[in-house]
């Protein structure tokens, strides 16, 4: 684990060089097809070398969930596992993380007519109004959702009226843990870069390089798709709803790419909270010195 742009890729490519595991991309922004440059994926070369697994599996117009992911993170360990290998879960996703760690809870799946139905009441009214009535319907939820948040009001009116039962009654029902799923041993370590100065750095250096590559020409070839919008969960990817933006004629360039940067900086300060709350951590602040961490325990 670790914060955007400290490495990650780079550690989980030189454990891969000296043991035999299997890297398993916990990112959720590239499961998504047709958006690599703005989520940072491997180029193909690399992917060739060094294959990562849950990458390019959806396309932007299909939801990904927690619950998705651990279905398929299960079955690659599994995978790994029977092939001799060792599976290298490698992201920054914490909620992903943490759903691989302790499970989920069986929430009823999707229905699409009723998502509809409440994405077409938020058109008309907003999504702080459908907070608003998920505070009235079920409190303790609301409390822990994001008045703009629509993803997961949305699940948590869905649940609501799909089952009668509020969302966090489910959030609060027995889950596996992976220990439990699977049976293997959990070894959780970080990359934590001690100067976050030097880390900010990394990420404009990073940002320019993607704007070099084609970032505006990746976002205006999925906006120049019908079946693409603004409103998808995959254009909540940080850098892509800048980027529209821009391209709607919202602001400059510049701009935008300010607000990727800023965007950018505020997705790798929540990536520490995460990881100063972590249990069982063992962290490291550079890629070198986690990958012999890491190799120790191999």
């Amino acid at each position: 684990m670790g914060p955007t742009a400290a490495g990650k890729t780079e550690a989980a490519m030189r454990v891969a060089d000296e043991a035999q595991v299997g890297i398993v991309s916990v990112d959720s922004a590239m499961v998504y097809r047709r958006m690599d440059i703005g989520t940072a994926k491997p180029d193909a070369a690399t992917m060739q070398r060094y294959p990562h697994a849950l990458v390019d599996i959806v396309d932007p117009v299909e939801a990904y969930s927690a619950a998705r992911f651990v279905a398929d993170a299960d079955a690659q360990v599994r995978a790994a596992f029977a092939a001799g290998r060792t599976p290298l879960l490698v992201g920054g996703t914490m909620l992903y993380f943490r759903a691989f760690r302790d499970g989920l809870a069986a929430l009823p799946p999707a229905d699409a007519e009723l998502r509809a139905a409440i994405a077409a009441r938020a058109v008309r009214d907003g999504w702080p109004a459908l907070h608003g009535q998920l505070a009235r319907r079920d409190a303790a939820a609301a409390a822990r959702i994001d008045p703009n948040n629509g993803a997961r009001i949305a699940r948590a009116l869905e649940v609501l009226e799909l089952t009668g039962r509020s969302i966090a009654s489910w959030w609060s029902a027995p889950t596996e843990s992976v220990r439990e799923r699977l049976d293997c041993e959990l070894l959780q370590f970080a990359i934590v870069p001690a100067d976050r100065a030097a880390l900010h750095r990394r990420i404009e250096v990073r940002l320019a390089a993607m704007l070099r590559r084609g970032l505006v020409a990746e976002v205006q070839a999925l906006r120049d798709d019908p079946a693409t919008s603004l409103d998808l969960p995959a254009m909540r990817a940080v850098g892509y709803r800048q980027i529209w933006r821009h391209l709607d004629g919202a602001y400059g360039l510049a701009e935008a790419t300010a607000r990727v940067a800023a965007a950018t900086r505020q997705v790798a300060k929540r990536q520490y909270t995460w990881l100063r709350r972590w249990p069982g951590l063992q962290g490291a602040p550079e890629p070198k010195s986690i990958t012999r961490a890491i190799l120790q325990k191999l």
